[in-house]
């Protein structure tokens, strides 16, 4: 495909999915020649009414053209860099987007508002929709009820020639900080050349600005999500994750604001946190999970909160589900619940809170708000390790290690397993079963619980339900 095609079939895609506007056209196809370092052609517009060349199509083809010319490194790192460029020239303004979702969201509300913000993601690019199309997903049958099972395509591999160059880079500071900080939002990303290390490009990420607890975060969509419309929260200010009481709070403002969306954190601690721990934030979406769906196994009092409902629930994880329609009651239930906790010692189950000033014990803790009534699941987690678990005692085990090593993170947590690409060929090589991954994944689920659910692990629980009292 020729450049001029190219460039004209882009900026039509974007006028159809409303990025730009009718007296945009010109001036976009103009933006985008430069970003591929082209003199021309001149703009040749298809007539109304003929079906431009498919988004992809085009775009590939102005990467390829734009590697040609020398604008960025032949490696999968500059070809995305370019690509974002060159969709960031036809994403609109921040202060825009921004105007508008608010706008939506006083009209319409807050569904109306989320709406135009995850299309607007998709259509600039940065949710990689056919990316996450290629991942590899089924439900998994299993004594907790049906799982479900991910297999990660989506995420792109390093390119050897990124490595190379990220092995000979000099050491140095980075910006942004992190991948999740705001300052990402416009930013050109860096190859892995660069002193700072390789950072992918963020020209047509938005950031909505939310308040949560008094305090100015932000709210952007996953680019390479795993389930329905998998959004992230994440403070302004670049600091460590921490669950107290202000993070629970943060969590029901965020339903207040969303009750369309559940919304939840990783843990706080290695091994039983996510993949970032440097950064305050939050995961949500409007989707229903496996542990969602799970029944009261035991409902208990806590006397100081007498409304709240209490119960442990059917779930492979250890987790106290609390829920009251008062706000404030809850969240002085689930306080209660972290600080009893954070300093559990139960020598029988495993569970050691502290070595010396060293915390171990902490919660994944999830929020939903459904017709007026808040739900907040706390995952109890603990992340002491052994001589025979090194990794972890609550982390899975090493007979599972061919389908999962890494952390159990919050998304984990709820059911969904999100499992590296080698187990495709695995499949594919007939040497493991989807049904067996499933049982395995739940079994994953079940060393990560802290309270077992054999007579032993019953007695344990039950100890610290009777501590709760």
């Amino acid at each position: 495909m020729d450049v001029g095609r190219a460039a004209a079939g882009l900026v039509l895609s974007a006028r159809g999915c409303a990025l730009i506007g009718e007296q945009d056209l010109v001036w976009a196809y103009n933006r985008v020649l430069e970003c591929i370092g082209a003199p021309g052609p001149a703009a040749s517009f298809p007539p109304a009414g003929e079906h431009p060349c498919a988004l992809e199509d085009c775009l590939d083809a102005l990467v390829e053209a734009g590697v040609a010319g020398g604008m960025v490194e032949d490696s999968l790192g500059g070809r995305d860099r370019l690509a974002m460029r060159i969709m960031g020239v036809l994403t609109p303004r921040p202060s825009e987007v921004s105007a508008i979702f608010w706008a939506l969201y006083e009209e319409r509300g807050p569904e109306a508002a989320t709406d135009y913000l995850y299309r607007l993601s998709c259509d600039a690019g940065y949710v990689r929709l056919s990316a996450i199309a290629k991942n590899l997903s089924w439900d998994a049958e299993t004594p907790w009820g049906v799982l479900e099972i991910t297999i990660n395509r989506s995420k792109p591999e390093k390119d050897p020639r990124d490595i190379a160059a990220a092995a000979a880079a000099p050491a140095g500071g980075a910006y942004p900080a992190c991948q999740l900080c705001v300052e990402n939002e416009g930013y050109a990303g860096r190859g892995a050349g660069h002193a700072g290390g390789a950072h992918p490009a963020r020209q047509n990420l938005r950031i909505v600005p939310i308040e949560l607890l008094d305090e100015r975060w932000g709210l952007q969509y996953s680019p390479y999500a795993y389930y329905r419309e998998h959004c992230i929260a994440m403070s302004v200010e670049h600091r460590p994750m921490h669950i107290d009481r202000a993070a629970f709070s943060r969590l029901l403002d965020f339903t207040d604001l969303f009750p369309h969306y559940f919304i939840g954190s990783n843990a706080d601690l290695p091994i039983v946190g996510g993949s970032i721990l440097s950064h305050d934030h939050f995961q949500g979406g409007r989707h229903e999970f496996p542990m969602m769906r799970a029944k009261r196994s035991q409902s208990f009092p806590i006397s100081a909160f007498p409304q709240v409902e209490a119960s442990v629930i059917e779930w492979p994880l250890s987790v106290i589900r609390l829920e009251d329609a008062d706000r404030a009651m809850l969240l002085d239930a689930a306080c209660h619940v972290l600080e009893v906790w954070r300093g559990w010692n139960d020598g029988e189950a495993g569970i050691v809170a502290f070595t010396g000033e060293i915390p171990h014990n902490t919660i994944t803790p999830i929020c939903r708000k459904l017709e007026g009534r808040y739900t907040m699941d706390l995952a109890l987690r603990c992340n002491i390790a052994s001589e025979e678990h090194p990794l972890g005692v609550f982390h899975p085990h090493e007979d599972r290690w061919h389908v999962k090593k890494e952390n159990i993170g919050l998304i984990e947590v709820m059911g969904l397993a999100i499992l590296p690409p080698r187990l495709e060929a695995e499949l594919a090589a007939g040497r493991i079963t989807r049904d067996e991954i499933g049982d395995v994944f739940a079994g994953v689920l079940e060393d990560a619980g802290v309270f077992k659910w054999d007579e032993k692990g019953r007695t344990a629980q039950q100890r610290f339900i009777d501590a709760l009292a």
